[in-house]
């Protein structure tokens, strides 16, 4: 119970860090400002620490399945580190921030091809915005999906090596998949495999999909609405980390069918043999 709780603050206050990183680093942030991130990050810690002291599960997939968490959150503080870096590079400028700016610009420049995320990224804004907002948005974008690229391609190694989940502890479909519902009806595996590549789908095609929405349910995105440095961040960090996400849950949801086909494989041997084992 010590350890479960001690491991349910630290999460906690990392994710507390998180959601404040932008307002800490950002200048010019009010005191109004400051106040709202706090409390939006005071939320953000007492529901983490809340859902990993519990017994029983809640919202949080794979909370017992490390390290699938650990894996995007570090994916998300690194978008949020590099975009708030990239921002500052154009308020007060540092060797640090210039760096971040100048590698989000390469990114951005290598990135922007025709029918590329990136590109139809910067589609969104609308067509009178000024080359600086095209610019910024171009370089956040690029810099985000290249790390949300980078962490699944560590994730499918991860999996490929059979470090995920691990084989030495019992993995609990109901405590780490809560919205799943197990008993629902129809073969368990099929379901899996069909709410895997709904997510996979989803998580390839939304950073595709959504600024097409956004281009034709409007003229575009008002440039000055992405002016506020910590709106621009938010922004491309979800644009990016909400299709990872995605296509993360799908590949483990796959895993997990993959490895009750195993049990049932094992099974299936065990009985045809008639041994029983001790």
């Amino acid at each position: 119970m010590i350890t479960r709780l001690a491991g349910a603050l630290v999460r906690a206050a990392f994710v507390m860090l998180l959601l404040a990183t932008p307002s800490i680093l950002l200048p010019g942030v009010g005191s109004d400002g400051k106040q709202m991130v706090a409390l939006v990050a005071l939320f953000g810690g007492v529901l983490t620490f809340v859902e990993y002291n519990a017994t029983y599960p809640g919202l949080i997939e794979f909370r017992d399945a490390p390290p699938f968490n650990r894996i995007r959150f570090l994916m998300l503080f690194a978008m949020v580190l590099a975009l708030t870096l990239i921002q500052r590079g154009g308020i007060d400028p540092t060797p640090l921030t210039q760096l971040a700016a100048e590698l989000g610009a390469l990114l951005g420049a290598s990135a922007d091809f025709p029918y590329s995320p990136v590109r139809l990224a910067t589609l969104m804004l609308a067509d009178a915005a000024p080359p600086e907002a095209v610019e910024a948005v171009r370089a956040a974008a690029a810099t985000s999906y290249v790390i949300a690229l980078s962490t699944l391609a560590v994730f499918i190694v991860i999996i490929r090596l059979n470090r995920w989940p691990s084989r030495n502890a019992a993995f609990n479909v109901w405590v780490n998949l809560p919205t799943f519902e197990a008993t629902a009806g129809g073969d368990v595996v099929q379901r899996l495999v069909r709410d895997a590549r709904v997510n996979v789908a989803l998580g390839f095609l939304l950073p595709f999909l959504i600024p097409t929405v956004v281009r034709i349910g409007s003229s575009g995105v008002d440039p000055m609405a992405l002016t506020s440095p910590q709106t621009l961040v938010w922004t491309m960090a979800a644009w990016a980390f909400l299709p990872a996400s995605l296509f993360m849950r799908g590949v483990g949801m796959a895993r997990i069918a993959e490895m009750i086909r195993e049990k049932r494989r094992m099974g299936e041997i065990v009985g045809s043999s008639g041994f029983v084992p001790a």
